[in-house]
């Protein structure tokens, strides 16, 4: 039988959570530096690192484990996706619990590394609370994502955040005072409160909407155990690999002759403009990446390599009309975007600079989906590895002799190297063909055919109204593009309907 696909309506209400839950974040952040100032923002930002690097270690990539060794278990005739829960739980029980002892054990010797004293070791104390219950929410959000019920996950990131939010500005205005020890106990306080009402949340949730089919699970604890650990050390080595390239750039930048003050000034602009411009587009293929591992996981446990190779062609083709699409248009327009974002001359240049590897960057959001989805961890964590190296060989060597360029260069030899082997490899384990002129060179044609188009007729200038400009130019490109598309027959009416609508029972 025949089903309608939900995979474009959550991906929509992933996209649309996401966007509300980004918007927040800004506002808070912006409230944040106003109430207590600057340098309350950056304590808070240095215990976020702290406590994000503590999660990682102490849930172990728990949503993605789940949810793809629930998936799998799905696409099992008389499957137990429910004991598979139980393994991860149980899982993050274990890692959550020694991560916790460690941190209480050693809590004046972490405050003296990374904070300036030994005065909030009660603040790491109450850690644990907040990393148990995180790894414990992440293991149910995992399930709800496997099971197709994404608007439970985003009830709960929403409740999640309200009440964390709550906490803390509510905290704030009680304080006068702004020392360390109190900031990061108005963070540590908003934490915990929020992972303990997504625990409750979703556990709730799970207890209600839980099946009473008791059949045998295909996997053992031990089994659970030997497939997660790949899927968590990925994870683990991409976030080391990661922070160690961030930190090495203002280090080569000050070799290269800035002073402290302008290597970590072009930097933040890297950082805090170039990347978000370059990326935001980009969040409607992070919402549909957890669906793709889904997805492709039921049908790798099931067997159906022809669901998988329809699955990967039209991923990778609507994810490259998209991508050509916006890195066109951050060429285009990249020098008025970083100055709007108040990044200057310089964010303009290195947005316009660096737009034309988009379509490379945005191929890896989904790409990485289907390699997960499909079992491939060991080769996922080995690429990662890989790119990585070139990435940051290439600052270590670059950066110091030209500056900013370099960040530039790191950035397209990683992302094309990565990302050629990552399709290469899906093409090879599927089976799927390869259409590099229809995929690519077709959207990219018609992508500046159609820029070329109108600005005939429009005329983008330099005045308070060229915000206002843009957004109709791009627009008007956009539906013209599609439309042209649509013409060639690369996107069929039924298609922008349903342009995922691979799904079947």
């Amino acid at each position: 039988m025949r089903i309608k696909s939900r995979i474009i309506r959550d991906t929509l209400l992933l996209t649309a959570m996401q966007l509300f839950l980004d918007t927040a974040s800004l506002f808070l952040n912006s409230f944040i530096a106003k109430r207590l100032g600057a340098e309350a923002t950056g304590i808070l930002t240095l215990t976020g690192s702290f406590i994000g690097f503590a999660g990682i270690i102490s849930n172990g990539n728990a949503y993605l484990c789940t949810s793809r060794l629930i998936s799998e278990e799905l696409g099992k005739k008389e499957g137990s996706p429910e004991k598979v829960l139980v393994y991860g739980i149980k899982l993050c029980l274990m890692l959550s619990l020694g991560v916790s002892a460690f941190i209480i054990l050693f809590s004046d010797k972490i405050c003296k590394s990374f904070f300036s004293g030994a005065d909030m070791a009660d603040m790491i104390r109450a850690m644990p609370i907040a990393l148990i219950a995180g790894a414990v929410s992440s293991c149910f959000k995992g399930y709800f994502n496997a099971v197709r019920k994404p608007a439970i996950n985003v009830a709960g990131d929403i409740g999640e955040f309200v009440i964390r939010s709550g906490v803390i500005v509510l905290s704030a205005l009680e304080q006068n005072s702004h020392t360390e020890h109190m900031i990061c106990e108005i963070m540590m306080r908003g934490i915990i409160t929020g992972n303990i009402f997504l625990l409750l949340f979703l556990g709730s949730a799970y207890i209600m909407s839980k099946k009473k089919k008791r059949n045998k699970c295909s996997i053992n604890f031990r089994k659970y155990i030997t497939t997660a650990f790949p899927i968590m050390g990925g994870g683990i080595l991409t976030a080391a690999l990661s922070s160690t390239n961030d930190a090495l750039i203002p280090i080569c930048l000050r070799q290269n002759g800035n002073t402290v003050s302008q290597a970590l000034s072009d930097f933040g602009i890297f950082e805090a403009i170039v990347i978000p411009a370059l990326f935001f587009p980009s969040v409607i293929l992070c919402s549909i990446s957890g669906i793709i591992v889904s997805e492709s996981a039921r049908a790798s446990a099931s067997g159906n390599r022809k669901r998988i190779v329809e699955l990967t062609e039209r991923i990778t083709k609507y994810t490259l009309i998209f991508a050509i699409f916006i890195s066109a248009v951050l060429i285009r327009f990249g020098h008025y975007i970083g100055e709007m974002l108040g990044g200057g001359a310089l964010a303009g240049t290195i947005i316009t600079q660096t737009a034309p590897i988009i379509p490379f960057i945005y191929m890896e959001i989904v790409l990485e989906a289907l390699i997960k989805g499909t079992g491939q961890q060991a080769f996922s964590s080995l690429n990662y590895f890989a790119e990585y190296a070139v990435r940051i060989s290439a600052v270590l060597i670059f950066v110091p002799m030209i500056g900013f360029n370099g960040i530039v260069i790191s950035y397209y030899s990683s992302n094309i190297i990565g990302n050629t082997s990552r399709f290469i490899r899906l093409a090879r384990t599927t089976g799927m063909k390869p259409r590099l002129f229809g995929n690519i060179i077709i959207p990219a044609v018609y992508s500046f055919l159609t820029m070329n188009f109108w600005e005939v007729f429009i005329h983008i200038r330099d005045d308070k109204n060229y915000f206002v400009q843009i957004i109709c130019f791009v627009a008007l490109w956009g539906m013209s593009y599609l439309l042209m598309l649509g013409l060639l027959g690369k996107i069929k009416a039924k298609s922008i309907k349903r342009p995922l609508s691979f799904v079947h029972n």
